[in-house]
């Protein structure tokens, strides 16, 4: 029998939940009212909150490459590579979805995800906005593409990075594991966005004529501070990729770039500072605390547990349940405490039957990378796009999001249950 506490915590979660989806409220103020009740009602300590609960690896992460974006925005070579993309694909917009689309997916393995879109969506809205075409299709393809492209590496998905340090395994495994079925379900997953969107894509011959005429190097406004934003930019991205030989988390990585780069162009700190993203960074610290309340009252730990024994140790049941679960966990609550509380269960459980846990792992990375694709809070990629189209004035509503996408995450989980069954059974 559960106590107060624990139904206590779900509703609160439920209530929040609805709130954010119903959107007649900031989605900001409506996660950290969640996160504040989980407090105020003693389901949560304050210190248990700052110290287990909010990943200030995400929040770092989030801030540092806000900063950089900010200041390498100032140099026009955003809309410089919105022009080249433009040239490439004629001005077709179902063609430049594709392209941007497979950018975002291949940039998000090798970055990851985070850094990705914040790098793309401002190149997208500057092409959308002068192509006169509603950007909200490459936004939700954009979002969709860096999640699957981030499943493919350790460094693309918060996920993996934490499967990776917890289990031992290294960049090439997840390559090896992760990659072949993270290009199919990328190919089948745009085929579909390019059959969903194909008549509501349509721009004017003139817009077209018009971008063609342009030249990207022309976009240009500041051919130093590019050279600086470039530098610093490169030598972060390096440090990404080896974060795990350096020894160091990708926030410390991600706020050094941030301070290196003010330091050399001299930026105003204040006017840089007032271009973060600060309502999604507070929406983040709202919903890490809200999952928290779940965690703290048992919540998390009975949903891990009642997929354990639901199996009854069969590796093959176990791998099965574990990607559904975390693919639909993950879709409603954010991908990275969910996989925090299945890791030592997972271990626990490898201890005690002594089966082969490798399928187990490849399972979950894949259901809590895919499933993050569900709603448009599911991971931190899809939060972000959403914080930005709002300062840009462009509304990207839950329930238009979840129409589109909630489909394609059940589609790319099949796709991953065959592969799983082919591949190691």
């Amino acid at each position: 029998m559960h106590d107060l506490a624990f139904w206590g915590s779900v509703i609160v979660f439920l209530a929040t939940y609805a709130l954010i989806i119903w959107e007649k409220f900031h989605r900001m103020v409506v996660a950290m009212g969640g996160g504040m009740l989980m407090l105020l009602l003693g389901f949560l300590t304050q210190e248990t909150a700052l110290k287990d609960d909010i990943d200030f690896n995400t929040i770092g992460l989030l801030t540092g490459m806000m900063i950089l974006v900010t200041i390498t925005r100032r140099t026009g070579v955003f809309e410089a590579v919105a022009i080249w993309s433009a040239r490439i694909t004629k001005g077709e917009p179902l063609r430049l979805l594709a392209l941007l689309s497979l950018i975002t997916a291949l940039a998000s393995a090798l970055l990851d995800n985070v850094t990705t879109v914040l790098l793309i969506v401002p190149v997208t809205l500057t092409l959308t906005d002068k192509l006169e075409v509603n950007p909200t299709p490459f936004l939700i393809s954009e979002i969709i593409a860096s999640n699957i492209g981030g499943t493919a590496t350790l460094i693309g998905d918060p996920p993996n990075i934490m499967i990776g340090s917890a289990v031992g395994l290294d960049f090439n495994s997840f390559v090896i594991n992760l990659a072949p079925v993270s290009f199919l379900v990328l190919i089948v997953t745009i085929g579909l966005l390019l059959l969903i969107y194909r008549k509501d894509l349509q721009v004017a011959d003139e817009n077209r004529e018009a971008i063609l005429q342009l030249n990207a190097a022309d976009q240009i406004k500041d051919s130093v501070l590019l050279r600086k934003s470039l530098w610093v930019l490169g030598i972060t991205i390096i440090a990404f990729v080896f974060h795990g030989f350096l020894h160091l988390e990708s926030a410390t990585i991600a706020l050094a770039g941030a301070i290196l780069l003010m330091l050399v162009s001299r930026e105003e700190p204040e006017d840089v500072l007032l271009h973060v993203e600060w309502p999604t960074i507070f929406f983040f610290i709202g919903l890490f605390v809200l999952v928290g309340g779940l965690k703290a009252t048992g919540v998390i730990g009975e949903l891990a547990h009642w997929t354990l024994t639901v199996t009854h140790g069969d590796l093959l049941q176990t791998s099965v349940i574990v990607l559904w679960v975390s693919a639909i966990a993950s879709a409603f609550i954010d991908n990275i405490p969910f996989v925090a509380t299945m890791i030592p269960m997972l271990q626990e459980m490898g201890q005690l039957s002594g089966m082969n846990m490798e399928p187990l792992w490849w399972s979950l990375a894949l259901g809590a990378c895919l499933g993050g694709n569900g709603t448009l809070i599911g991971a931190s990629a899809n939060v972000i796009v959403a914080g930005i189209a709002e300062k840009n004035g462009i509304g990207l509503y839950f329930v238009q999001y979840l129409k589109i996408a909630f489909p394609l995450m059940i589609i790319s989980i099949i796709i991953s249950h065959a592969y799983i069954l082919l591949r190691y059974f």
